[in-house]
């Protein structure tokens, strides 16, 4: 199953953009909408087939979402047909840290006509919702938040930093060593089944909206708007439901779902009976 332009714009709703860093805008904004990131797979299992058909199927034709390597691989296939010119990375993920682990998420610089810019459409949680220019020290602000670019020349890479109340966190370090589609398959299976990935233990979900996000930890449900979140604790099965196909846009099922509630222990609710 080929990259089908009209099919991925309709999916993301949008037409489609020129390849100018306003297009770029565009583009990731708009899948970060569209396409939620989430682990459903990893968690009950199963190692995410990483070939283009596949990705196509799931979160075009099935219009489930994915996690990094799904999310950012279809985001590649938009920038290849939309004429833009990138390169992979392979990101070392900190959230926090002073060092990153394996090289483990997947992102973009991508050329513009206005310089070099990072783009990421796959990165759930604290990401940044449009690229970031690929300039060290320059503060970045979007959606109520701040990013900058950091030089850790300990490491030699680029850090992202998200700033917070508590000063700045760093989200991921990246290089520029050469990306291969065996890097990218072998990364795969360390996040999808490693004992020290937090995929395959941990429900996580999120979806950008103009302004804010939201997320899903577990049955932690946080919703951000201008930089304010609030947070409240799902209660059963049949709420999480609601909420992955409300909040989210994702029908899983019942026999899905219930698969989830064991993961996350829920106790066996009656609506699911």
């Amino acid at each position: 199953m080929p990259f089908n332009k009209e099919q991925y714009l309709s999916r993301i709703g949008i037409s489609q953009p020129p390849a100018t860093v306003e297009g770029l805008v565009r583009l990731q904004s708009a899948q970060l909408q569209g396409i939620a990131f989430e682990n459903i797979d990893p968690l009950l299992g199963v190692t995410p087939c990483l070939e283009t058909a596949a990705i196509i199927q799931k979160l075009i034709s099935k219009q489930r979402g994915g996690y990094c390597f799904e999310l950012n691989g279809l985001f590649g296939q938009a920038l290849s047909a939309f004429g833009f010119h990138y390169t992979p990375i392979l990101a070392r993920v900190r959230m926090g840290q002073p060092e990153g682990g394996p090289r483990a998420h997947l992102c973009f610089l991508v050329e513009t006509e206005s310089g070099v810019w990072l783009a990421d459409a796959g990165f759930g949680g604290p990401g940044f919702s449009m690229p970031l220019r690929l300039e060290a020290g320059l503060e970045q602000a979007m959606d109520g938040e701040t990013f900058r670019l950091r030089q850790d020349s300990l490491f030699d890479e680029l850090v992202v930093e998200k700033y917070t109340p508590d000063g700045w966190f760093a989200l991921y370090g990246f290089d520029r060593a050469s990306v291969r589609y065996c890097d990218l398959e072998a990364a795969n299976v360390v996040c999808s089944s490693w004992n020290q990935s937090p995929f395959p233990f941990h429900l996580m979900m999120n979806r950008c909206m103009p302004g804010g996000r939201v997320s899903l930890f577990d049955t932690n449900l946080t919703e951000m708007q201008s930089g304010k979140s609030v947070t409240r604790i799902i209660e059963t099965p049949a709420e999480l439901g609601k909420i992955i196909r409300d909040n989210f846009g994702i029908e899983i099922g019942q026999a899905k779902l219930e698969a989830i509630a064991a993961r996350l222990n829920f106790e066996r609710d009656e609506e699911l009976a």
